[in-house]
């Protein structure tokens, strides 16, 4: 097997793209932002927003593949200017590097996100070619990371990612999922959300990674693909599941502070593309990844 290059190895989502590629025998080298995110000793430490430093950094690099995760993804992050610098800058930088530096690369897989999708949602689910719409500063950035990576196609064997929620055991708190569910693991008897009644498409981080290798694995290029489930869970249901994950029912209150204007009620995806590409893993049960979040195992 060849050595695959992850960049944001030492993100959420990258400690669990690794463990899958390694299961099926792949090498796997990081890129990562600073020496405290080292997974191993061949990972690389670099800026991606410094293009001569990524050109430096895989120059002697032989590498099969690229799965592209390294973002900026809190939509909240204080200054918007980051997000365009990362998302769209760092990932010209990545590709320009890759066409200079790889000459066999068999796919290149790019993280963007259904964010991009903006306000559009209903129960029917959204698909691939739904229109993108953004409506934030990350949606934005990443549509725009998208148009400019589709110039690379004739050059460069990818794959653009559009994942929706997902979830599951070292995701950072500041998310809703294990925001709701630390509230329960410290006991907490009286908890404030948003509103109930908003529903999302959620996965299991496990499942994302094992479709990154599918997709890896396919002999797709140059296409856009959702990453999702395609079954949608109010932050009610959310709740009922961890009053019984925990043991005890909560008093839940909607603060109106964290009810978002304009919010979209319903956010689902169509992984119906997805489905012809690969052969997709019976997904692990929603009350199962918080149950594994709740006892913090992978």
């Amino acid at each position: 097997m060849g050595k695959i290059l992850v960049t944001g190895l030492g993100g959420f989502t990258g400690a669990y793209v690794k463990s899958s590629f390694e299961s099926k025998g792949y090498e796997i080298v990081g890129l990562v932002q600073s020496e405290k995110d080292r997974r191993g000793p061949s990972d690389i430490v670099c800026d991606l927003t410094g293009y001569e430093s990524v050109v430096a950094a895989l120059r002697g690099e032989i590498l099969e593949g690229v799965i592209h995760l390294a973002a900026i993804s809190f939509v909240a992050h204080s200054n918007p200017l980051d997000f365009y610098g990362v998302n769209v800058i760092g990932t010209q930088n990545l590709l320009e590097a890759l066409r200079e530096t790889q000459k066999n690369l068999k796919k290149v897989i790019l993280a963007s996100s259904a964010n991009v999708y903006g306000l559009a949602g209903g129960e029917s689910g959204i698909s691939e070619r739904t229109p993108v719409a953004p409506v934030n500063h990350y949606a934005i950035s990443k549509a725009g990371m998208e148009f400019m990576a589709s110039t690379y196609f004739d050059d460069l064997p990818i794959i653009i990612t559009r994942p929706f929620n997902y979830t599951g055991p070292g995701q950072d708190p500041s998310f809703l999922v294990p925001k709701i569910v630390s509230h329960y693991r410290d006991g907490e008897k009286r908890i404030a959300l948003g509103n109930l009644d908003v529903s999302r498409d959620f996965s299991d981080v496990r499942d994302i990674a094992e479709m990154y290798l599918g997709l890896y694995e396919s002999e797709e290029k140059s296409r856009i693909f959702n990453l999702c489930s395609g079954t949608a869970y109010s932050i009610g249901e959310i709740v009922e599941f961890m009053n019984g994950i925990a043991g005890y029912d909560a008093e839940v209150f909607v603060n109106p502070d964290f009810v978002r204007k304009n919010e979209i009620m319903i956010l689902k995806g169509d992984n119906s593309e997805l489905k012809k590409a690969i052969r997709l893993k019976p997904p692990i049960a929603f009350r199962q990844t918080l149950t594994d979040l709740y006892q913090r195992t992978a």
